[in-house]
């Protein structure tokens, strides 16, 4: 990267723009405004005064552009490490090794103590020449202390969910263990049913955590096979009638015809379940999903499959529905991890599909998700 200067540092010609919307050298050649620029942008010459000063570094440093052009770079810009070490001297990017080219992104200090993320260039007109201009970034650290309290919350929730079934395995196994010919076979029934149950409950959460690093890194895949959308949601139905909710809570209506939907099998169960699970546990009266052929959500396809799950209850406050989706969500009734929704988001999104949240025609909660037909170019 190159960065030059037409003028001495504060110059100024009659009709041109200040100098701290003045653009250096290539910039210009380029149509760039620094002050278009998301990230802080400061440039120093080769004296190491400050020949650009862009809108961002005025907003991260609280600096003035006006009070840091021509200015030295250490006295306009005074950085800290975390330890109190003046940056710019502990550096020396005008001295030292002249095969150096800058210094990679760390955590400094600006007076005051707040922390912002910087990197350096070092510019030479030739390998090994002196320093032609000193090119710094500088980032806020806000969104990455988001990041970093998300990642922290997720290991406390995961690890909060993981201790209690694990607590309940270790105890079971070890009280038959250590008084095994106490119990009777009912007994020893009850207690490896509770361990299965749980080990279940961990492998879920576990999986749920893969989900996430999987969705958050963009590594979730997709293995598209033939899927009979109708039937699977049957089968869930049949499901929760075998456990003891009444067959007429429920009403599938489809719609026919339906275009071939190639989609994961596995991960449209899991959509499934996450959304009647949550209509059966959080909502009331009859849960309703109606699956219907629609126009596809991805460009260059014409139709698309639509399943809408609603229920009956109180439904979700207008405030929420835009938190929905998001990690820990659980609404007014507390239980679960809160990821589900956020994973559902992830699988619909993952297939090129959408997914929505409402209100139903009985007043409870409606979501809707919609897959394109995604059909191999072999079958075009």
């Amino acid at each position: 990267m190159s960065v030059g200067t037409s003028s001495a540092p504060g110059a100024q010609d009659a009709g041109s723009p200040p100098a701290a919307a003045r653009p250096p050298g290539d910039l210009v050649g380029l149509g760039i405004d620094p002050d278009q620029l998301p990230d802080g942008l400061v440039v120093a010459d080769e004296q190491g005064r400050v020949i650009c000063f862009n809108a961002a570094a005025e907003r991260i440093t609280a600096v003035r552009a006006r009070d840091a052009l021509g200015q030295p770079l250490e006295k306009a810009l005074p950085l800290e490490d975390l330890e109190g070490r003046r940056w710019w001297q502990l550096t020396d990017p005008y001295g030292g090794l002249t095969i150096r080219v800058g210094q990679p992104e760390r955590n400094l200090l600006l007076p005051g103590g707040r922390e912002v993320l910087v990197s350096a260039r070092y510019v030479r007109t030739r390998p090994t020449g002196p320093v032609h201009r000193l090119v710094v970034t500088l980032r806020d650290t806000e969104a990455r202390r988001r990041t970093e309290r998300s990642h922290a919350e997720l290991i406390a929730t995961v690890a909060h969910e993981l201790r209690s079934p694990l607590t309940s395995v270790k105890g079971f196994t070890a009280t038959l263990l250590a008084k095994w010919e106490r119990f009777t076979d009912d007994q020893k029934r009850l207690m490896l049913e509770t361990v299965d149950a749980d080990a279940d409950r961990v492998t879920r959460l576990i999986a749920e955590l893969l989900d996430i690093s999987r969705i958050d890194s963009g590594r979730l895949e997709v293995r598209r096979q033939p899927v009979d959308i109708g039937a699977a949601v049957g089968r869930h139905i049949q499901a929760y009638v075998a456990a003891g909710q009444p067959a007429d809570r429920f009403l599938l209506r489809v719609q026919q015809p339906l275009p071939d939907l190639w989609a994961d099998p596995d991960k449209i169960d899991q959509v499934l379940s996450n959304l009647l699970e949550n209509a059966v546990r959080h909502g009331e009266g009859t849960v309703t999903i109606d699956i219907t052929a629609t126009a596809s959500p991805r460009e260059g396809e014409d139709t698309g499959t639509s399943v809408t799950v609603s229920d009956e209850g109180p439904g979700i406050p207008e405030e929420s529905m835009n938190r929905v989706f998001t990690r820990f969500w659980r609404g007014s009734k507390r239980g679960g991890t809160g990821l589900g929704l956020y994973i559902v988001k992830g699988i619909v999104e993952a297939h090129g599909g959408t997914i929505t949240v409402g209100r139903a025609p009985g007043a409870g909660a409606e979501f809707r998700f919609t897959l394109p037909v995604a059909a191999p170019a072999y079958l075009a």
